[in-house]
C-alpha cells in the first residue's frame, strides 16, 4: 500500500510487509525478486518489478527471513540469501561513506574536532553533524555542546565507526566531521538513518 506525501520534506509511505505498519518511505528498504528470483534490496527504489517494503531494522528483516514473508508476498517461490542482512548493511555503509566521500571533495565537508569547530563557529551553514560510533563519550557530548549554542538545529549522526569515517576522508581514522547543508547531506541522513537500523 502506497500513500503521498504529505507536508513538504516528507516522502509517500509504504507498509511493512512485517509489521504492517506504515511509515515514510525514507526510513523503510525496498526489496525485489531478480530475473534469478532471488530477493534483492533496491536501496535507490528504483529496480524494476513489484517492491517489498520493510522497516530499515535488522530485527524485522530476520523476521522476514525466517517467517518466509518474501514468497509471501511475492506469492512465489523465491531465493533469499542467508546474509541478506550483511549485503544490506555493506551496501548502505558504501552508500554513506560515498556521500561522505562525495562532499569532501566538493568542499562541502570537514574532519577532525579543530575543523568541525572552526566550521561551527565561522557561521557557514551545517547539514550534519558526524561522530563516530567507537568515539569517546566526552568527545561526542563536547561538540554537541558547541552545535547547540552555534547550529541548534544540526542532526547528529552516528552511525558509521571511525575506521569507515576516517576511509571517506582518506586517512586511517576520523571521529568528528561536520557536512554543509545541500542534497548529500539530506541524502546521507536518509542512509546512515537506515543503517542504523541494519548495524547489530
Amino acid at each position: 500500500m502506497m500513500k503521498k506525501g504529505g507536508p513538504e520534506g516528507t516522502s509517500p509511505t509504504r507498509r511493512c510487509i512485517v509489521s504492517r505498519e506504515e511509515k515514510e518511505s525514507a526510513e523503510m528498504l525496498r526489496f525485489v525478486v531478480d530475473p534469478e528470483d532471488r530477493i534483492v534490496v533496491d536501496i535507490d527504489g528504483k529496480l524494476p518489478g513489484r517492491g517489498f517494503w520493510l522497516s530499515a531494522d535488522r530485527d524485522m528483516l530476520h523476521t522476514a527471513c525466517a517467517k518466509n514473508l518474501f514468497a509471501r508476498a511475492a506469492r512465489a517461490k523465491v531465493k533469499v540469501p542467508e546474509d541478506l542482512a550483511e549485503r544490506v548493511e555493506k551496501q548502505l555503509a558504501q552508500r554513506c561513506l560515498n556521500h561522505v566521500g562525495l562532499a569532501r571533495r566538493a568542499g562541502q565537508a570537514v574532519a577532525g574536532f579543530e575543523k568541525v569547530e572552526a566550521w561551527l563557529k565561522s557561521g557557514k551553514g551545517v547539514g550534519l553533524l558526524l561522530a563516530a560510533s567507537d568515539g569517546s563519550e566526552q568527545g561526542r557530548s563536547k561538540i554537541q555542546s558547541l552545535a547547540r549554542a552555534l547550529a541548534p538545529k544540526a542532526v547528529l549522526i552516528d552511525s558509521l565507526d571511525s575506521a569507515e569515517l576516517g576511509a571517506a576522508f582518506g586517512r586511517d581514522k576520523a571521529v568528528h566531521a561536520v557536512l554543509a547543508k545541500g542534497r548529500l547531506a539530506g541524502k546521507l541522513k536518509v542512509d546512515a538513518g537506515r543503517l542504523k537500523g541494519l548495524r547489530p
